[in-house]
């Protein structure tokens, strides 16, 4: 399938006009589904979730006018015979992949099934990410935590850092999970964003040199599209590309 992975939501023209490319119609034309999974880790998930998708977040996904909208709960897939809900999977024109913590994310897609499922959709069908939507999409990620992560599933490796910021050094932990594997390079969101401080471009080169595939390190208004496994950048902002 198609892929359209962002920092932010579909935070400017030149990235809504990505996104109605790689759908090849309108948006008032597509279904969609928003898999809010990824922020149920942090405290305060659920309210996190609803203002998403009330189209109430600071990331534009939900509210840009879809034909219809569903949400699909990916820790609940497990308990639904699967074909309760892959039709709806399978007839849907882009999955949208929420924010929070990508580890979480990561595993609830494999113990969902939906990692399975992904390389049998339509190609015209897009997946959208958003921050960790976008980190989990890749074979290896890698990202960063103020404590160790919270879901029961542990990390491929992680270690602990210091993270040179304005305000002083970071200490932080740096943590190597598996993805999807539906692109063959990672993401790192948020770049130089002043609620990230761990993620300023020094920071990033660091960060990408554990990650063995090209990296970019995006802004949010910046985008990677990606069709028949080319990758383009579609960018209002700033964006780097590291090889590894």
């Amino acid at each position: 399938m198609r892929a359209l992975l962002t920092s932010a939501g579909i935070k400017n023209s030149s990235i809504h006009d990505a996104l109605v490319d790689l759908l090849g119609k309108p948006i008032a034309e597509s279904n969609a589904l928003f898999i809010p999974t990824a922020v149920y880790s942090f405290p305060g998930g659920p309210g996190m979730a609803w203002r998403a998708i009330c189209g109430k977040a600071p990331a534009p996904l939900c509210e840009l006018g879809w034909k219809s909208l569903g949400v699909l709960e990916l820790t609940a897939l497990p308990s639904i015979e699967e074909a309760t809900w892959v039709p709806t999977v399978r007839d849907a024109d882009a999955l949208l992949v929420w924010g929070g913590d990508p580890l979480f994310l990561a595993n609830w897609m494999r113990r969902s099934g939906l990692t399975g499922l992904l390389p049998t959709l339509r190609s015209e069908a897009v997946y959208v990410g958003v921050s960790a939507g976008s980190i989990a999409a890749a074979s290896t990620f890698v990202e960063t935590y103020d404590e160790p992560p919270r879901g029961n599933d542990g990390p491929l490796k992680s270690e602990d850092v210091v993270f040179a910021s304005p305000q002083g050094d970071l200490d932080r932990i740096l943590v190597t999970g598996q993805g999807a594997g539906l692109v063959d390079f990672a993401v790192i969101p948020h770049l130089e964003h002043p609620d990230h401080p761990d993620a300023s471009l020094a920071n990033a080169a660091r960060w990408a040199a554990r990650i063995p595939a090209p990296t970019y390190a995006i802004d949010d208004e910046t985008a990677i599209r990606v069709v028949d496994g080319d990758a383009q950048v579609v960018s209002e902002g700033h964006w780097k590309l590291f090889q590894p």
